[in-house]
């Protein structure tokens, strides 16, 4: 019986806002899974995790950074694993960063690229990942959410005692 499953996050990482907004591109190093195909920053959901604390994380893990903001892009994305028979439900996120952040890349990614929203859009292996920064743009291309702000924009998480 074919299952369904929220296992994976993505994240479209921006800087800027307007006529500066940029992009994050990673591409996948050639020895990995999916090897030369260019992708935000995506990751498996760890059991236990919530999807936003696995975006958290897989920010730290590939580009080695804390976002400005954190959104929720109010989309799912759903593709078939046929080698697991599962449906994967992705929920979707984008995170500003600040203009000089400085970008460590994991090994799973062996190059990056800020383009403009545009050519980021192109530059996107895969249609559903040019369809969700589409969104991200019109939604928070000004650099936030505008009337929609207090609903989409996630709070930082609480200080450890």
């Amino acid at each position: 019986m074919t299952t369904i499953r929220t296992a994976l996050v993505d994240v479209y990482v921006l800087r800027g806002r307007g006529e500066t907004l940029e992009a994050l591109l990673l591409r996948r190093a050639r020895d990995q899974v999916r090897g030369g195909t260019w992708e935000a920053v995506h990751g498996k959901i760890d059991g236990g995790e919530t999807p936003v604390a696995a975006a958290r994380r897989e920010l730290r893990e590939e580009i080695g950074c804390e976002p400005l903001a954190l959104y929720n892009l109010s989309r799912v994305e759903q593709f078939y694993l046929h080698h697991d028979d599962e449906i994967a439900l992705v929920p979707v996120f984008v995170a500003f960063v600040a203009a000089d952040a400085v970008i460590r890349l994991s090994d799973e990614h062996d190059t990056l690229l800020w383009l403009s929203p545009e050519a980021a859009t192109a530059q996107c292996t895969w249609p559903r990942a040019a369809r969700a920064l589409e969104d991200a743009v019109r939604m928070l291309g000004t650099g936030n959410a505008g009337l929609l702000e207090e609903i989409l924009r996630i709070p930082p998480p609480p200080l450890p005692d």
